[in-house]
């Protein structure tokens, strides 16, 4: 992995995203347990949601000391990841309306998991990165298993339990969290093999 500000400061922007809409579909999760295991369940999911935070803060600061290059390339990468990323919101915003409209809003969350997956596909090919091939494959597939097969509710230590809900939000929580996860342990291995080359040269 090429050693830049560009590549670190990427990789921590991608960590910290991971990080934020990882914790935010956990939250999802949360509301489908319906109170069940408060408050462990919801601070676990913060304290993980935290700790991948600062992992990419990290990245970030790490990034300070890198070389700085900016190339035609890179400038090509901002301009689709914007556009990428202004098709994922305007997707979404349509899903959530026409679901409205047609009173099917059970099926929000779902759809919305679809889009996400989708959107990683073309960023595995702008970015290089075959890990969002299968953090899109898997977010598609757990939204579509959801949709399709999983039951609506079932109890659970007295409590009502909304099973898509739960199984959904915390489904798509880990897939990103473990995405970033994986892009911060790539990114510091690189580091780690630059420096013993360098250290030991043949």
């Amino acid at each position: 992995m090429m050693q830049t500000k560009e590549a670190y400061r990427g990789t921590g922007i991608g960590v910290i995203f991971m990080a934020f809409f990882g914790t935010l579909w956990a939250g999802i999760g949360v509301m489908g347990l319906q109170e069940w295991g408060f408050p462990y369940v919801e601070l676990a999911a913060i304290l993980v949601g935290f700790l991948l935070l600062i992992g990419g803060i990290s990245l970030l600061h790490a990034a300070q000391e890198m070389p700085h290059q900016i190339t035609g390339k890179l400038k090509r990468i901002r301009f689709w990841f914007n556009i990428v990323f202004i098709a994922e919101g305007l997707l979404i915003g349509a899903a959530i309306a026409i679901c409205n409209a047609t009173h099917q809003t059970d099926l929000i969350p779902g759809v919305i998991a679809i889009i996400v997956g989708l959107h990683f596909l073309p960023l595995a090919s702008l970015f290089q990165i075959k890990l969002y091939y299968l953090t899109g494959t898997l977010l598609c597939s757990l939204a579509l298993i959801t949709l399709l097969a999983a039951p609506s509710a079932f109890m659970l230590g007295g409590h009502e339990i909304t099973a898509k809900l739960s199984l959904l939000g915390f489904g798509c929580a880990l897939i990103l969290w473990s995405t970033g996860l994986t892009l911060m342990l790539r990114v510091k291995n690189a580091t780690g093999s630059v420096g013993h080359t360098e250290d030991h040269p043949s």
